[in-house]
């Protein structure tokens, strides 16, 4: 994937306006994680993301090794995320809001239960220290290679796989209190 990154890069360079369209796409998932990791708010996030995307565009010539687009963009995003929060003064986490039911056959019962248990994991992952949080988010939400992430957030591999580990165990052991304390 790294190579077809590298040619949407130099197209775009070029001016070709779908290899830029392209590149937005592949990316836009990624950008959302990581400024949902620091901004802790979707709304934010999705607008940071955006923002940092066209940034991004702008200066795609500053990219100085196309291949690893994904590692420069998400540098960009977290920093504008930083920069977002710090704007705002934004200290605590705010719940994620509620997504819309999926169409169907389920019961107001049914639905409430997910919805429960989406705030209770939310929840869960908005207590991790932020660089778990974005390893979840990136590994967990959005696929990414351990290689990857460690690549943009500018660590070892195993340091990744370390944080993962951590954030999934965290997660798990917050959500068993959760629903310890209802019994």
């Amino acid at each position: 994937m790294t190579d077809d990154v590298a040619l949407l890069v130099e197209r775009a360079l070029g001016g070709d306006p779908d290899a830029a369209d392209r590149l937005v796409r592949l990316h836009m998932g990624a950008a959302y994680a990581v400024a949902l990791a620091v901004t802790r708010n979707p709304h934010e996030a999705e607008d940071v993301a955006q923002d940092a995307l066209v940034l991004a565009l702008e200066r795609l010539a500053e990219c100085r090794d196309p291949r690893k687009f994904g590692g420069w963009l998400v540098r960009i995003v977290r920093n504008r995320a930083f920069n977002h929060r710090r704007y705002l003064g934004i200290r605590a986490a705010e719940p994620l809001e509620h997504a819309d039911a999926a169409p169907g056959s389920s019961t107001p019962l049914e639905e409430t239960e997910r919805a429960e248990l989406r705030d209770r994991l939310n929840e869960a992952v908005g207590e991790l220290p932020q660089t778990q949080r974005e390893v979840l988010l990136l590994h967990d939400l959005e696929g990414w290679k351990h290689r990857e992430i460690g690549e943009s957030l500018g660590m070892p591999e195993g340091t990744v796989r370390y944080h993962l580990f951590n954030a999934r165990r965290a997660v798990r052991g917050r959500l068993r209190a959760l629903v310890g304390e209802e019994d």
